[in-house]
Order: structure tokens, then sequence, then C-alpha cells
């Protein structure tokens, strides 16, 4: 394979947007120019989500309030699932719902049981304007959701409640990047 044809190989690494920013916690906007910027921010999307070992990564992450996610996750059964989506919509959530670990990079290092479906499909676009129909199973399933809650300004802690929620935020604030509100 050519460098060119491995996704994150032309990007750059972006710097992570942590707990707390405001950017997290808003819906984002519709991406309406599926020109060369787009191609450039998926592009980077990759770098930075290879660079943090992450699975995951909303362009609101990067401090990008637009409506793109990139991933590279396995499913339950190990099958690799790679890809980016722009202007997602999560169409299905169902199945069983399980609480199982999730961590986010804009919470570094930190991680908690959050409720989530097993079975998700999320429409949308490529880079280049075609429709695009993504279903994802178990650790997949997860990782969609978990993006496309992003995007709606909400990360996994808003999820939580009670012990949960207060032992993450503790954690949080404990860490060496502040934790936010």
């Amino acid at each position: 394979m050519r460098n060119g044809s491995i996704p994150g190989t032309r990007g750059r690494v972006r710097p992570l947007t942590l707990l707390g920013s405001p950017v997290l916690h808003e819906p984002c906007g519709d991406v309406s120019d599926f020109g060369p910027e787009l191609a450039t921010l998926v592009e980077d999307l990759f770098a930075t989500m290879y660079a943090y070992e992450g699975v995951g990564l909303a362009a609101n992450q990067v401090g990008v309030p637009l409506r793109v996610f990139v991933y590279d996750c396995p499913d339950d059964e190990e099958v690799r699932h790679l890809g980016h989506v722009v202007n997602p919509r999560l169409v299905e959530a169902d199945g069983v719902v399980l609480r199982g670990p999730e961590g986010c990079l804009s919470l570094p290092g930190l991680e908690a049981g959050t409720e989530r479906h097993d079975h998700a499909v999320v429409e949308g676009f490529t880079v280049t304007g075609e429709p695009v129909t993504i279903h994802g199973t178990g650790f997949f399933a997860r990782c969609l959701q978990h993006e496309t809650d992003h995007l709606e300004g909400t990360v996994y802690a808003d999820r939580l409640t009670g012990w949960r929620r207060r032992k993450l935020m503790r954690q949080a604030a404990r860490t060496s990047w502040g934790g936010g509100r």
C-alpha cells in the first residue's frame, strides 16, 4: 500500500480538546462544503486518533464544531471497522443494553462503566459526499454511539449518574489536565 492510501499518513496531529471545553458540550454544525478542507480535516482526525491510540475521534475533539468523525475500531469478534462519516445521524440503537468500560481521548486516562446498546446504525456521507450506512455490533456499536454523542455535545460522562458520575468527576479533577466542570 502506498502511504497516501493509509488514512492519516498525510494528516497532522492536532491538540485534543479536553473535558470542560465548551466545544465538547454544544451540538456541532452540519458540513456543507465537501471540498479539500474537509478532506484535510478527516486526514488530521485519523492522524490524531492514531497518535493518541484511540478507536474513534470526532471533529469537536480537536476543536472543530462540525459533524464529522473517524473510526478504526474492532467489534466483539475482532473484525476491524475503518472509516469516517460526515453529517452522521444515529438512526438505530437497539438490542441489549450493556454496561461496559468506556473511555475517551477527551478524558485521557479515565474510563467508567457506561450503558450502550449492542447494535447501532449510523447514516451519513463520505468525504466526497457519497451516502453511507454503517452497521455496528458490540464494541463497534458502542464506538458509533459514543462518536455521534460527541457531535450532539454529549460526552460519555454526561450519560453517567449517581456514584459512577461522581467517581469519574473526582478522578477527572485529580488529573494533570484538570477535568473541567
